[in-house]
């Protein structure tokens, strides 16, 4: 019986618990003190925009106006890398800089005035102005619902000690046990909703940040669709790269043994009957080129996309690329959770081409490859001890460039001549 009371119990405060706990959540309270902070941020961009507000109306004299305004909207880019780590450290909100799109054969002229006035400076201006009275606005109300709610929630300790003997609400005194339980339960239902509105308020704040010192809107989009348009062409000139890659190692390859087979076969038929000795010499190489043909067919569908990929993951298909790798190759793999086959595809195809350009061009003892992934990113990192040099912008490394490109990836290649070669890739690669 004692246990069903006290399950009963807990079913009952179950829901209360529920409603209480977003008031001692710590997302709650590092969204106050986001709000909090956001006054000392607002202070600087004032003084910012004041001191740029000057600027603009000095700029009859361009030799004083424009050197302060320009040194203003530096400072305002500045104190909106400031703001988006603030965002980034107590609300894990990550607001992606503003996209810098500068037509690179412009005039220098053309191309400073963009770089002073691009739409995103000025933007980040405004936010330098906005900041102070939005803060001050947002605080007013957060801490005016909070404070209501404990005055309301602990009236009745102190209810009688007020003058007249208690709170007065439009020329009424509240004392008595009615009016007390009204305030406590006024008090309890701000206490519940004050967490919810701190939030919201939290939310429109960075809806605004992410405007006006994150990626914006038209211009930006406008310039992410390009940017994407460019993407998806390198991938499909990397797509259509390595098809003819296929077809010529199909060619030149085993359709050639293949071809060769079939006749040494038809040399054997025909001396069968004549000289069985012969033939059977023609046999045994006809069967060393069938091996070898079946050889490289293998080779060129692991290159494409191996099954074990697909059954067991990176860590396993990257140990087979080490195994059949002519320099000794090392793997590390800590991905916890699977990325996607997209990504790991492209993950094995850029470690696999990698090692061939090692076994080729590198003169390396030795390789390493480190595939790690921490949150929504995959790095890959391949290196060696061979001789460097290698170029970046060549067939090879370029179209790997490519490929990692259409998944809005990167690739960053380190070979300085005689100290080794670092090829890493980072991938996004969101569960």
């Amino acid at each position: 019986m004692a246990t069903a009371g006290t399950g009963a119990g807990a079913a009952r405060g179950g829901p209360l618990l529920a409603a209480a706990r977003p008031v001692v959540s710590a997302r709650t309270w590092l969204a106050i003190v986001h709000l909090l902070t956001g006054l000392f941020t607002g202070t600087v961009g004032f003084a910012l925009a004041f001191i740029g507000a000057a600027g603009f109306a000095l700029l009859i004299l361009p030799f004083i106006g424009l050197p302060v305004l320009a040194a203003t909207l530096a400072l305002c880019a500045v104190l909106a890398r400031v703001e988006r780590a603030r965002f980034a450290g107590l609300l894990g909100v990550m607001l992606p800089a503003p996209r810098r799109s500068v037509d690179s054969t412009a005039g220098w002229w053309r191309r400073a005035w963009h770089a002073l006035f691009a739409p995103a400076r000025l933007r980040q201006f405004g936010y330098a102005a906005l900041r102070l009275p939005l803060s001050f606005a947002e605080v007013t109300v957060v801490l005016g619902v909070w404070s209501l709610a404990l005055i309301f929630v602990t009236l009745p300790a102190y209810n009688w000690t007020l003058p007249q003997g208690g709170a007065q609400i439009g020329g009424t005194v509240l004392r008595g046990p009615g009016p007390m339980a009204v305030a406590e339960v006024i008090g309890l239902l701000l206490l519940f909703a004050a967490p919810q509105c701190t939030r919201a308020i939290q939310v429109a704040d960075t809806a605004i940040a992410r405007y006006l010192i994150g990626p914006g809107s038209h211009a930006d989009v406008s310039a992410r669709i390009g940017e994407l348009e460019q993407s998806r062409a390198r991938v499909v000139n990397a797509a259509e790269a390595e098809r003819r890659r296929i077809e010529r190692d199909l060619h030149d390859g085993a359709q050639q043994r293949l071809v060769a087979l079939a006749m040494d076969l038809g040399r054997a038929r025909a001396r069968f009957a004549d000289d069985p000795e012969a033939a059977r010499a023609i046999l045994d190489q006809a069967h060393a080129d069938a091996k070898e043909a079946l050889s490289e067919l293998r080779n060129l569908v692991r290159g494409v996309h191996p099954p074990v990929l697909t059954d067991r993951g990176l860590d396993a298909a990257l140990s087979g690329l080490a195994a059949l790798s002519p320099v000794p190759v090392s793997v590390r793999a800590d991905v916890a959770a699977r990325p996607s086959a997209s990504v790991e595809a492209i993950a094995y195809f850029v470690v696999a081409e990698a090692l061939t350009n090692v076994a080729k061009h590198a003169q390396a003892s030795r390789a390493e490859v480190s595939v790690t992934r921490r949150g929504d990113v995959l790095r890959v990192v391949i290196s060696d001890d061979g001789v460097g040099g290698a170029d970046p912008h060549g067939q090879g490394l370029s179209g790997l460039a490519d490929r990692v490109a259409g998944v809005d990836g990167t690739l960053s290649v380190s070979s300085p001549a005689g100290g080794g070669t670092v090829i890493e890739v980072v991938l996004p690669c969101g569960s």
